[in-house]
């Protein structure tokens, strides 16, 4: 098995970080920094698992048309592979899954 180096994009970053600022400020008396935190870095966390336990897809939406696609939990993840590097171009929550 292959062991990859991983590169997340900040587009990708930036998705995940204000999804989860875009919740706290929604519910702000019940979702507070850490629970902030902890979201970020789950969704984080599921990237470095791209190519060993999370499939490979076709991508569902076109605007990913060319990536890769992989799926953990509520967050999809486009990426490409250029040697032993994984490139993660862009993440989309569940909801946000639509052209």
């Amino acid at each position: 098995m292959t062991e990859y180096k991983y590169i997340v994009k900040v587009r990708a970053q930036r998705k995940i970080r204000l999804f989860y600022q875009n919740v706290a400020r929604k519910y702000k008396h019940t979702y507070d920094l850490d629970d902030l935190i902890r979201d970020v870095q789950n969704a984080t966390f599921g990237i470095y698992q791209i190519e060993k336990t999370l499939l490979r897809r076709e991508p569902t939406i076109r605007r990913w048309a060319g990536y890769h696609m992989a799926h953990k939990g509520k967050w999809y993840f486009a990426y490409i592979i250029e040697g032993d590097t994984i490139f993660i171009e862009d993440a989309c929550h569940a909801q946000n899954m639509h052209d």
